[in-house]
């Protein structure tokens, strides 16, 4: 490479909008590090994978991602292509040496620990270092069991997203940079999971729950509203846990509607709810803050309480009801989402009606349906009566075939509702020609983006005097759905989107 060029370095992020977040914080450190951030892998010096390491598939795709950036190296490394594949992530940080030593074509596996000095460390892949990969250890040891207690302590441990020390020795408001400049935009709001149910992982990766400062989180929705984002996903392991260990479990209802208010924002949606922890004062302030979207992401996991039990965790089809019959008491226009496990160790043909007669009461907008497996280290894979591979996956198939049409006559009952859309992307070409009548793609309140639906908005070029734009939040009125996508016509621009700026150099102030 030429002297004083910079190294280039592209980012492939696996898994959820946490991820998402992760990656960011990373992409900001690499900038200030003095890396190029480029788009595309076969550009870059080096790619760095944000792997995920959730479940099996998530795992396989992680391992993929790896194998294809290797794929781009040309003539064994010295030639065009990336000189270095690291991985990074929770694949990463959950099997560390182990994944190394399987996967030889990653020149390195950074855990959590390195993110603070991830420039520095992938300057000495590139200089021919081979560093040992991490040793994976339960990261819910670093911290104090009793979450009043972490406060002190967690400012010594390095958690994925919060960024707060990076913020300090860089001067900044933020660390973050976003490699998406569309209008809807995660914060991160905690890390980890205090809860032990017998089949997730998360915990033990991840580590003990960890709520940021809600200054920190304002200052990262103003810079965030600052680079034209419109709606904040509030994303955590556990939203309803917030603020536990700062003190005040109602930290959480004096937040949201601070982040309503923030200008130019326009909707804020809390995702990954515990039902169990949904207390009555949440669910009022989250369904009827001015700005608060419409919604709930619960993580209901099934219904029968025998089941719910063996996985460690609580309630039941007759409290899941009453819990969604009081958010939509609170907001009749309610969207709600959640996923749910099946064939579970012990799960009976009584547990499975007990999940399928609950979710055809529950009138659920958006359902993920997986079904079990074991996962290393969770208590689960010691539990006896464990179901045949083919039976779980027969269990699977009637449970989603039954959700496709549950979810399709959900969106069906939507028709004649107005929804308000957030814009994120315009079809020019639709009908050519110009008045032709546009296309515009968006979220409604009710929806989730990129976990639910979508709604296709009809319009004509030039409605209510100038063109409808990214980041526009319009009134529709829905006309048909097409399984759980909504097919509406605009009524009006409700608030219309500030020209979003040019993205922000790492570390800078908004």
């Amino acid at each position: 490479m030429p002297a004083g060029q910079a190294h280039r370095v592209a980012l492939v992020t696996l898994g959820c909008s946490r991820n998402e977040v992760d990656s960011e914080e990373l992409a900001a450190r690499l900038a200030a590090g003095g890396f190029q951030l480029v788009d595309d892998a076969a550009d870059a010096d080096a790619v760095l994978v944000n792997t995920c390491g959730f479940v099996d598939v998530a795992k396989k795709d992680s391992i993929d991602a790896l194998l294809a950036a290797d794929g781009l190296r040309g003539d064994g490394g010295s030639g065009p292509g990336p000189q270095a594949v690291v991985a990074v992530g929770c694949l990463a940080e959950r099997y560390g040496a182990e994944l190394a030593e399987s996967l030889p074509e990653a020149d390195a596996v950074l855990g959590f620990d390195a993110y603070p000095d991830i420039a520095d460390r992938l300057s000495a892949v590139l200089a021919g270092n081979r560093p040992a990969a991490h040793v994976p250890r339960d990261r819910r040891s670093l911290l104090p069991i009793s979450p009043v207690e972490r406060g002190q302590a967690a400012a010594g441990v390095v958690v994925p997203g919060h960024g707060s020390r990076a913020a300090e020795s860089l001067g900044a408001a933020v660390v973050r940079r976003r490699l998406e400049d569309g209008p809807v935009a995660a914060l991160k709001i905690s890390s980890g999971c205090d809860r032990r149910c017998s089949f997730c992982a998360i915990p033990s990766f991840r580590g003990s729950h960890v709520s940021r400062p809600p200054q920190d989180i304002l200052a990262e929705a103003e810079w965030l509203a600052g680079q034209g984002a419109r709606e904040l996903v509030l994303v955590s392991e556990n939203s309803t846990s917030y603020g536990k260990d700062l003190g005040d479990l109602r930290a959480l209802e004096k937040l949201l509607p601070q982040l309503a208010a923030m200008p130019g924002i326009v909707r804020v949606r809390t995702v990954y709810l515990q039902p169990a922890e949904t207390r009555p004062s949440l669910l009022e302030v989250l369904l009827t803050t001015p700005g608060a979207a419409p919604y709930l992401d619960l993580s209901f996991q099934h219904a029968s309480p025998s089941v719910l039990r063996r996985m460690r965790r609580f309630g039941g089809s007759a409290d899941f009801l009453d819990l969604l019959r009081r958010g939509r008491d609170l907001a009749p226009a309610l969207g709600a989402r959640s996923n749910f496990i099946v064939g579970f160790p012990g799960e009976t043909a009584e547990d499975l009606d007990i999940l399928a007669d609950f979710l055809e009461q529950a009138d659920l907008d958006a359902i993920g349906i997986f079904g079990y497996s074991d996962e290393d280290g969770t208590e689960a894979v010691r539990l006896p009566d464990k179901l045949p591979d083919g039976e779980i996956e027969d269990r699977r198939a009637r449970i989603a075939d039954l959700v496709e049409q549950l979810t399709a006559a959900r969106a069906e009952r939507r028709v004649g509702e107005i929804v308000e859309v957030l814009v994120e992307e315009i079809d020019e070409d639709e009908g050519g020609g110009a008045g032709a009548a546009q296309i515009a793609y968006g979220s409604a309140g009710h929806q989730q983006r990129d976990a639910d639906g979508a709604c296709s908005v009809r319009l004509a070029a030039g409605a209510g005097g100038e063109p409808v734009a990214v980041g526009d939040l319009v009134a529709a009125r829905v006309v048909g759905a097409e399984g759980v996508d909504l097919v509406t016509e605009l009524v009006e621009v409700v608030d219309r989107a500030r020209g979003v700026p040019e993205p922000v150099a790492a570390g800078a102030r908004p």
